[in-house]
């Protein structure tokens, strides 16, 4: 299982491409946000003044910025991607081009690729999110296990453990979570697969899968 398997770093992201490799695990990329972000560029454009920035923090020109937010460095801001009232950015977020980063909702130690939607009230730590993958409404991305042991991944092959003590979840490319949904420590989803809405779901969802509730599991095929 690697990071090519889920997802493609986008042109967008070109100046992080020697820290996210495509033949490592792709929890491996949450360990290198932070020695990725160690060059980011001051900002450089003005801001509403209900926007308060912390640190060094770098936007797009282009990105929409509204009336107020929060937004800690170090953090770095694709193009064409509109922040909301109410989100917090809290620190070590890559966020990629044409994204959206919805009203109060919280980003912390996470990559979201191009086209990512997290559009209202959503939590989202220590993941990443591939390209076009798409949040529903309150959906929490847990990251802590309760007894705060490292998390392990759980695969058809047996537990894999990745030595890390927050992991919230991988999304594939178009994968989808839906409204109130929580996906627990260590989840990993594959390209275009599916969580229903306000399921529970921990472990590993293939490509073109949905998870219903009570842990019934689903294969669909895909129309492109």
């Amino acid at each position: 299982m690697i990071a090519a398997d889920f997802f493609d770093l986008p042109p967008s992201l070109a100046p992080f491409a020697a820290h996210f490799r495509a033949d490592v695990a792709p929890w491996e990329w949450l360990r290198t946000i932070a020695t990725a972000l160690g060059s980011v560029p001051p900002l450089a454009r003005s801001v509403p003044p209900g926007v308060h920035i912390e640190g060094t923090v770098w936007i797009d020109p282009s990105v929409k910025l509204p009336a107020y937010a929060t937004i800690i460095g170090p953090a770095w801001i694709g193009a064409k991607t509109e922040i909301r009232p109410g989100a917090f950015i809290r620190g070590y977020v890559i966020v990629g081009e044409g994204c959206v980063l919805g009203n109060a909702c919280e980003f912390k130690n996470c990559l979201l690729l191009d086209g990512v939607q997290v559009p209202h009230f959503s939590y989202v730590g220590d993941s990443v999110l591939g390209n076009r993958a798409h949040l529903g409404a309150g959906v929490i991305l847990s990251n802590l296990r309760l007894d705060q042991q490292p998390v392990s991944v759980r695969l058809p092959t047996g537990l894999c453990d990745t030595g890390l003590r927050k992991f919230g979840a991988i999304l594939g490319d178009q994968a989808e979570v839906g409204c109130n949904a929580v996906l627990n420590p260590g989840t990993v989803m594959g390209k275009r697969a599916l969580v229903m809405p306000t399921t529970a779901f921990g472990g590993y969802l293939p490509a073109d899968t949905i998870a219903r509730i009570r842990g019934m599991v689903t294969q669909f095929p895909r129309r492109d």
